[in-house]
Order: C-alpha cells, then structure tokens, then sequence
C-alpha cells in the first residue's frame, strides 16, 4: 500500500513537471508569416560562447528580443531574436525559447 502511494506520488509531480514546460506548436502557415515578418524586421544576436540554444533555455540579459506581430501567432505573444541563422520564439514573461524555426 505505501508502494502505491509513493508511486502515485511521483507520477503526479512527473505530470506537473510536463504540465509546466510549454509546448507551442507553429503550423508552416505560421511559420511562413513569422519568417516574412522576421526578415521585414530582424533581430540578429550573436550567440554567447557558453549558451546552448535549445527549448526551454532563457535566454542570456544581452539578447534584446522584438516583439512578434499580434496577428501572427493567434492568440500568443512571443518575442523573437535570430540567432545563428535560426528564428528563436521567446516567451516574454519567462524569457524561455519555445520554439526553434530551422
């Protein structure tokens, strides 16, 4: 019985631990409008040495994000930079990537 409850204990912190990291999904209809409005508009940074660019990295305090169109993600607001030729989708409160276009 003490089995079970660790058990059941530990799937449910695992499933929080998922339920928290975001997952956004870009359809190629998005994502074509974000990389015209991204080459209208660029942001280029060059990466730090010492950072990877992976999802659910924050980005370094020296990149400095624009903001993407309000139309061109529906229904979400994301900051973009480009970095080593990649468009970086950034979450603005957490200033986590949350999507890498490649």
């Amino acid at each position: 019985m003490k089995l079970r409850s660790v058990l059941a204990g530990a799937l449910l912190l695992g499933g929080a631990a998922v339920a928290s990291a975001q997952t956004v999904v870009v359809t190629p209809e998005q994502e074509t409008v974000i990389r015209e409005y991204v080459t209208a508009n660029p942001v280029v940074v060059e990466r730090p040495s010492n950072f990877e660019l992976i999802v659910g990295a924050v980005i370094p305090d020296v990149f400095k994000p624009g903001e993407l169109a309000e139309n061109t993600v529906p229904d979400h607001r994301y900051q973009y930079v480009v970095v080593d030729g990649q468009t970086v989708l950034i979450e603005p409160q957490t200033r986590k990537i949350v999507h890498i276009m490649r």
